[in-house]
């Protein structure tokens, strides 16, 4: 991933200098239960952890010639331990130690990522209390529906980020998976008590079987999940942008001193964050549906999965940092107004209750075809008209002749369409 979506920490993760630490700790540890076992000297296992070192400069210099990087780790590991390196690598295949150390990289990704998981869910909390009873109007397919609050949209937000969360520990758990099992899978070379050992080490699970590589289902299925989580901060982000819209104006993401909207025009304000978020989120898209390309491999390995997971790993686990942070960022400096989410709200001139008074028609013992037809006919006239939706229906003999104007105007209260808010907060644990 390029350093313009890199957070430190998450990149810190996936540097050449941590890949090549971590299959060094995998060769290191099968040396200790190799000694335990009595297969290699106890004395030999010491003074291979003692000099063992990395030179990354060196390791690349040695790829250049020998067209793979586990023989020129190995062969640089040796220059420095002399001749105890005859117990490196015994009975290990390249994928035991690229898949195990892999595993310990993709669990810290996904901790990290529910770690600032964490902290956004935090922040969306705080915002869906503030606003609970803050109005609005809800919109399906952007036309003016129902009303809502700000504080239910929040809401919503919370509960995927709950979602979210329990999708990433889920995904983190199969995808923790290491193997220490030969080149065909079959232990032909080495006891199963090393690789138990070595993924216990690691914190992480042994494959309960393999071939020459960990099951590549647990990589895709963890790229998906990605995926989705990456698709609940986009959803997040376009709610954003259209409620920064110019003729909408009741939310904008921060804007700070000195920031520039456009090149061209000073006046502009655009919601480049959001957007960014919802860029990457397709990128998240594409990793995802790579990844269950390299689910089917020849027999019982090729290696056409490597050049992929090289790029997908880190950058799909990088991006998606990088989208949480921001939409914290964004959620963190929210511009909320108020005031204009009341004056749209009124915009529509009371339509937005066009359901409350065809219900109530019906409970007077008209059928929904008829009672609709009644509600829908005022509703088309006061758009028209740009007139008040409820001083319509009060001069419609229909109306006046099945509703009361005390019931009538029941119909257009508010409170009455949103005296649920409370059930739904008390659901979602939000106090």
């Amino acid at each position: 991933m390029i350093s313009r979506y890199t957070p430190p920490n998450m990149g810190k993760i996936w540097t050449q200098e941590a890949r090549f630490r971590w299959m060094l700790e995998v060769e290191l540890l099968a040396c200790d239960s190799l000694a335990s076992q009595g297969r290699i000297p106890k004395s030999a296992s010491a003074r291979i952890r003692r000099r063992a070192q990395l030179n990354l400069a060196r390791i690349d210099e040695r790829e250049k010639k020998t067209k793979h990087d586990v023989v020129a780790f190995l062969g640089e590991l040796a220059s420095h331990i002399g001749s105890d390196a005859q117990y490196l690598h015994l009975g290990l295949t390249s994928s035991d130690v690229l898949d195990t150390a892999t595993a310990v990289q993709l669990k810290q990704s996904a901790t990290l990522l529910l770690s600032d998981l964490a902290g956004l869910k935090a922040v969306v909390k705080k915002l869906a209390l503030k606003y609970r009873d803050t109005l609005c109007m809800g919109r399906t397919h952007g036309v003016h529906a129902e009303p809502t609050t700000l504080g239910l949209k929040l809401a919503f937000f919370y509960a995927e980020l709950l979602r979210a969360e329990e999708l990433l520990a889920h995904a983190r758990k199969k995808v923790a998976v290491g193997k220490i099992s030969g080149a065909v899978g079959t232990y032909a070379h080495l006891d199963p008590s090393v690789e138990k050992y070595i993924c216990s080490k690691l914190g992480i699970t042994p494959a309960p079987i393999s071939t020459q590589v960990v099951p590549r289902d647990g990589y895709a299925g963890f790229l998906s999940a990605l995926a989705i989580v990456g698709g609940m901060l986009e959803r997040m982000a376009i709610e954003i942008r259209h409620l920064q819209k110019t003729e909408t104006g009741e939310l904008e993401e921060p804007f700070e001193e000195g920031q520039t909207g456009s090149s061209a025009m000073p006046h502009k304000r655009n919601p480049v964050s959001c957007e960014r978020v919802t860029g990457l989120s397709r990128l998240l898209r594409g990793y995802a549906g790579t990844a269950l390309e390299n689910i089917a491999l020849w027999h019982e390995r090729d290696i056409s999965h490597s050049s992929v997971e090289r790029v997908i790993l880190p950058d799909a686990t990088i991006a998606l940092d990088f989208m949480i942070l921001e939409m914290t960022r964004i959620l963190k400096g929210l511009r909320v107004d108020p005031k204009r989410m009341r004056q749209n709200l009124e915009m529509s001139k009371g339509l937005f209750c066009s359901e409350s008074v065809l219900l109530a028609l019906m409970k007077t013992g008209l059928v929904r075809p008829d009672a609709y037809k009644i509600v829908q006919r005022n509703a088309m006239a006061a758009w028209a008209k740009k007139s008040d939706f409820q001083a319509m229906l009060s001069a419609d003999p229909e109306v006046k002749k099945r509703l009361s104007p005390v019931v009538l105007k029941a119909c257009f209260d508010l409170k009455k369409h949103l005296r649920h808010v409370p059930f739904v907060y008390r659901r979602l644990g939000l106090k």
